[in-house]
């Protein structure tokens, strides 16, 4: 059983979640009872896979679901899958899979291709903090996630309205007074979260002064997510303040905002060096380049016999 877990790639779930999106896609064209059951069996296969990986990690590892970027993506894509089956329950003639299910994959991929597997370096001292830094943003990133697909839901229906149009044939999007209610309180929902999760990173970093996990506070991760939260403070008082902010387009265009924030601050946690969780490792041809030079050193250092080396 255990060398079967083992065998569990990210291409297994990915796959499943794939062909999915795909079945979901196939609402747009023909309608299918079968087709239906098909796709909820393929997200749970994927699921199932996707949860016996996590858990085979935490357990090979002897570490917790958060303890690396690569394992914080796969999170916040498991997240993003229960999050996607229990608004499927309530609206199972919405195409919610069609928006979800790409951020999901995006997820998978960024983990795959960017993310570093090594754990952050943690003392005692910081664990609790770095817990409630790692869930806090866990649970911040998935509410603009969920934001952003209400908020694109609400754009397109309000246009189809607009312009009288019928709707899609196993297409149909919930009501705009729903998906109103869902943008007005996942802004304030995504700053709470992301706010606890800012101020315990800012507690953490001065805990790890002068340690290893210690981040320059001119760090692209540290400044984009202060971007990114004085964004969703200055949406959340917004939308507190002015009462209009909470209705029609508006507080549909402050969540789909909120999300190109959040790609601005995943981009810079993947794709820009940054110490964040510990220095990352070097690319493999630096690595040679140094060893190239650590070996020059070491000849050019040799005593010299008769002109030679």
């Amino acid at each position: 059983m255990g060398s079967l877990i083992s065998g569990i790639s990210l291409t297994c779930f990915a796959a499943s979640y794939g062909v999915a999106w795909v079945l979901e896609l196939g609402k747009l064209f023909f309608r299918s009872g079968a087709r239906q059951v098909l796709m909820l069996l393929f997200v749970l296969a994927g699921l199932l896979a996707h949860t016996l990986y996590l858990g085979y990690r935490v357990v090979e590892y002897s570490a917790s679901p958060l303890s690396s970027s690569f394992d914080w993506c796969l999170v916040a894509a498991w997240l993003l899958i229960g999050a996607y089956l229990y608004l499927s329950y309530h609206f199972p003639r919405a195409a919610l899979g069609l928006y979800m299910l790409p951020l999901v994959l995006a997820l998978i991929l960024a983990a795959a291709q960017f993310a570093d597997p090594t754990p952050y370096p943690t003392g005692p001292a910081s664990r609790v903090w770095g817990a409630i830094h790692g869930i806090a943003l866990l649970v911040g990133t998935l509410t603009v996630m969920v934001g952003f697909v209400a908020g694109l839901m609400y754009l397109l229906q309000a246009h189809r309205l607009k312009r009288k149009l019928p709707p899609m044939p196993g297409f149909r999007l919930p009501s705009l007074e729903w998906l109103e209610k869902v943008n007005s309180r996942v802004i304030i929902l995504s700053a709470l979260m992301v706010g606890v999760g800012f101020v315990a990173g800012i507690i953490l970093n001065v805990l790890d002064r002068g340690g290893a996990g210690e981040l320059p506070w001119s760090d692209p991760v540290i400044w984009s997510s202060t971007l990114m939260f004085a964004w969703l403070a200055g949406a959340a008082g917004f939308n507190a303040v002015y009462r209009p902010s909470r209705r029609g387009r508006k507080v549909a265009y402050l969540t789909v905002v909120s999300f190109a924030f959040l790609v601005m601050v995943l981009s810079m946690l993947l794709l820009v060096d940054t110490q964040h969780g510990g220095q990352k490792p070097r690319a493999p041809r630096e690595t040679a380049l140094a060893q190239c030079d650590e070996a020059l050193d070491e000849v050019a250092a040799l005593p010299m016999r008769g002109g030679r080396p």
